[in-house]
């Protein structure tokens, strides 16, 4: 499975796409819309190359009112790393004095495997625009995330097909006291996923992230171990929203979750996409919708099997 569709929605506002040099188009007012700007990653010499397309996109609109962006392809995105665009995003900052939000890799199959997106070091948006409240980044080759505070960051999702042990750890030494929502497809070893369960233990402590309430550990060849840790993890008491969706999860890692630590206060369990016995997903749903948790227990997979050997797969690779 990969990636479907682009994005229709960020940050609570519809997507527009920031048009083609000569278009007729009508822009919409810069604060009621997330501004899309892609550039071809397969490009042709007439084609409008990322950064003069976001050199225009400052000269047309009243950026004073942007309240998100979401980069879509860059030329060559899985060959050249997004670092001139963070940089320009980075050296605009003072034109963009009420952005809010920024996703950064839009981009499906057809544009750019996710596993092949070339990233960079992010943090700088961060430093940039101290009230950025959501950033979202798909792909993880090359991607860095060295530990720093920053005050009013809410949302952090990290989408990709294998998410390195050693940006976990960063993502997880890093102060953000406003987090809210943490997500991070940690995906296979096929792609660089190597992380382990003592990768995750500074997020599942919580201690630098007191007001987190949503934590998804999703797309995990892993899952099982992940449920384990997860099971007897301190953060979990003030959750309100748990995922474990888009991974392998199997009967075994369900029983961790059953035996640890009560999940009974959680408004949502998502475990879409899993390889639960029905019966199984059945016990779950059983054990917590009576307390009123939402139980996502969707897209049962069968595993593969070849020569004998079991295989199970996340939801999105390629």
């Amino acid at each position: 499975m990969t990636i479907g569709n682009y994005l229709r929605v960020f940050h609570d506002l519809p997507v527009s796409e920031f048009p083609a040099p000569g278009s007729p188009a009508e822009l919409p007012d810069p604060a009621s819309v997330a501004w899309r700007l892609s550039a071809p990653t397969y490009s042709e010499s007439e084609d409008e190359p990322w950064e003069e397309l976001f050199e225009r996109f400052l000269a047309t609109v009243d950026t004073s009112g942007v309240r998100a962006l979401v980069v879509g392809g860059w030329d060559e995105a899985y060959d050249t790393s997004s670092a001139p665009i963070v940089e320009a995003l980075v050296a605009a900052a003072d034109r963009l004095p009420a952005l809010e939000a920024v996703f950064l890799g839009d981009m499906l199959s057809e544009d750019c495997e996710i596993s092949w997106i070339v990233q960079c070091d992010v943090t700088p948006l961060l430093t940039a625009y101290p009230r950025l409240a959501t950033l979202a980044v798909r792909g993880a080759s090359e991607l860095a995330f060295p530990p720093l505070r920053h005050e009013g960051l809410r949302r952090l999702v990290v989408q990709t097909g294998g998410l390195p042990a050693a940006v976990v750890r960063d993502i997880g030494a890093c102060d953000l006291p406003a987090l809210e929502h943490l997500e991070l497809w940690l995906g296979t070893t096929w792609y660089g996923g190597d992380s382990t369960p003592e990768d995750l233990e500074s997020i599942l402590s919580g201690t630098r992230l007191p007001a987190l309430r949503t934590l998804a550990l999703r797309n995990c060849v892993t899952q099982d171990a992940v449920a384990a840790a997860v099971a007897s993890a301190p953060v979990v008491a003030r959750l309100s929203e748990l995922d474990l969706s888009l991974g392998t999860l199997t009967d075994t890692g369900a029983e961790a979750l059953l035996a640890g630590q009560p999940l009974t206060h959680l408004k949502r369990l998502d475990l879409e996409h899993h390889y639960l016995s029905e019966e199984m997903s059945e016990r779950i749903v059983a054990a917590l919708a009576p307390h009123g948790v939402d139980v996502d227990v969707t897209d049962r997979q069968t595993p593969d099997v070849y020569d004998g050997e079991i295989n199970r797969y996340t939801a999105v690779g390629e």
